[in-house]
């Protein structure tokens, strides 16, 4: 017989994108943020980004040998995961912190349940809330932005959320803060982490992720979306003591979180439905994290809270079957 029937299991029809590629794709769409982070901060924030790469990459092939399994570096998987978590670090982040940060991304979050694909939480996220815990000091020491300059004589200072919550604490009311100051924070001259400090260089990231098919609207979109809702809900009902809509879009890691980590295909649902439950979630709790907790940032604790009800969302989301048809009574 010249034709032969081969008969195996889903999926049939493959993409032309492959793991790699997503992760390169990801990868460039960072790369605004992370010059701008570098513009503002200078050499240490760059220091910061080629350790967290290089001690990520390093964690993994190490790993992958040391178990005896193929090596999966080359993927970008490992890059990808260093520069998110860079982004999620201060400047003045010292090297040994950033290096231990990078092996607890790569060796605790994800190589242990089996590498890339099988990773419960977000690596990244997982290494930035051991090291907030455990060196809360070096975590929450934060530069002042000097534009153009080296970085490694900035003063230090406070998050614009940092500022709210402390005032909000001491007095009951928010900080007063200026038309131009919100543009500060749009462009990124501001105190933060790497990847807080330019919702302009993450929006651009992000509209090349939704050019190139890597993420879809689901997930950001409720998420930013049930921020604004429950954000506007409570500066409606005291806007001396809650802060704007606005304000909470602009400032922290909100952007970084909702498109390029909350979206993380290994460890968000796969279902519509279930993608705009997740994200919901991830808004509401990042909500109450930043108003009520004790906390000024609640996007990490939300989308590993949101990743451990992810097999939950997906068991209760599930698409209906192709050629479903309810039956009749």
């Amino acid at each position: 017989m010249d034709k032969q029937l081969y008969l195996s299991s889903s999926p049939h029809i493959h993409a032309e994108q492959t793991t790699g590629a997503i992760m390169r794709a990801v990868i460039y769409a960072l790369l605004p943020a992370c010059a701008v982070s570098v513009y503002f901060f200078g050499l240490p924030a760059l220091w910061v980004l080629l350790v967290c790469m290089a001690g990520c990459v390093a964690a993994e092939a190490l790993c992958r040998k040391i178990m005896g399994r193929e090596q999966t570096w080359r993927d970008g998987s490992a890059a990808l995961t260093g520069i998110l978590l860079a982004l999620n670090l201060p400047p003045s982040t010292p090297w040994w912190l950033a290096l231990l940060g990078a092996v607890v991304a790569v060796v605790v979050a994800k190589q242990i349940f089996g590498g890339l694909g099988y990773n419960p939480f977000n690596p990244a996220l997982v290494a930035r809330v051991v090291l907030l815990i455990s060196f809360p000091v070096q975590m929450t020491r934060w530069s002042a932005p000097s534009p153009g300059g080296s970085g490694l004589d900035a003063l230090t200072t406070a998050t614009p959320l940092g500022e709210m919550k402390t005032a909000v604490m001491l007095t009951g009311q928010l900080p007063s803060h200026s038309g131009a100051q919100t543009v500060d924070y749009f462009v990124g001259n501001m105190g933060g982490c790497l990847g807080e400090v330019s919702a302009l260089a993450l929006l651009a990231g992000a509209i090349y992720l939704f050019w190139k098919r890597i993420i879809t609207w689901h997930i950001p979109l409720s998420f930013i979306g049930s921020v604004v809702v429950l954000g506007g809900i409570f500066w409606l009902v005291d806007p001396a003591r809650y802060p704007s809509p606005l304000f909470h879009l602009v400032t922290g890691g909100l952007l970084l979180g909702a498109f390029f980590m909350a979206t993380d295909m290994v460890t968000s649902p796969v279902a519509p439905v279930g993608m705009i439950v997740f994200g919901t979630g991830c808004g509401v709790v990042t909500v109450l994290i930043r108003l009520f907790g004790g906390y000024p940032e609640g996007v990490s604790f939300a989308i590993l809270l949101m990743n451990a009800a992810t097999p939950l969302i997906d068991r209760y989301c599930r698409p209906r079957k192709f050629g479903y048809m309810p039956r009749k009574a």
